[in-house]
């Protein structure tokens, strides 16, 4: 299992957008990462010894003082397998999760759906087996139940749709590449503009 630095450094390799951050293990890195950065930030612990962040206190989000980053990054400090921080710019927009995994039977595949909780609640996502083109992505992205909110509803914006296929034609040619068993982004965060993976988890064959 890669750590949260090599998995977003893996995904920008293929040129996927991934939010504005920086690293801190001290606290004059993290004065440095916040300012450059700038409020609000996002701060996510890296710790070869945690998959899930967020169940054990390791993501704090909308730190909007160096007062509070500073608070946040001692209660991160008594995490096991402490390494550091990612200091993080906060990304508005609609949560997806894109994620791949290599079958078996099918090899390189990869996942598209709602991100955050809703995929473990609701289970809509689909699926496509690589290589992957942009009729399998356009595919991928409308047949999912939650499309009409990607879309856009009753005088609400929708999020950039060709940009979200872009994005998972490029985790198709990750997967098709690079010797992955499973990729995990999610969030990942849409909005009309762009589309930008704020979170990363890769773990290899």
């Amino acid at each position: 299992m890669a750590d949260l630095v090599d998995s977003l450094g893996l995904v920008r390799k293929y040129g996927i957008p991934i939010a504005r951050h920086r690293l801190a293990s001290n606290n004059d890195e993290l004065h440095d990462a916040c300012g450059k950065v700038g409020f609000p930030v996002a701060m996510k612990v890296i710790s070869e010894k945690i998959s899930h962040k967020t169940d054990v206190g390791g993501v704090k989000i909308g730190i909007g003082n160096f007062a509070d980053a500073k608070k946040a990054f001692s209660g991160m400090k008594k995490l096991r397998g402490f390494q550091g921080v990612i200091i993080q710019e906060m990304v508005k927009g609609k949560e997806v999760i894109i994620g791949g995994k290599y079958d078996v039977q099918f090899g390189p595949t990869v996942l598209f759906g709602l991100g955050g909780v809703f995929v473990e609640i609701f289970k809509d996502f689909s699926i496509g087996v690589c290589p992957l083109g942009r009729k399998d992505a356009r595919r991928m992205v409308r047949e999912i139940k939650a499309y009409p909110i990607l879309k856009g509803y009753r005088g609400k914006k929708g999020v950039n749709l060709p940009e979200l296929e872009n994005t998972i034609l490029k985790v198709g040619k990750l997967m098709m590449e690079e010797n992955v068993s499973e990729l995990d982004l999610n969030p990942v965060i849409a909005s009309e503009r762009k589309v930008t993976a704020v979170d990363a988890r890769v773990a290899f064959r």
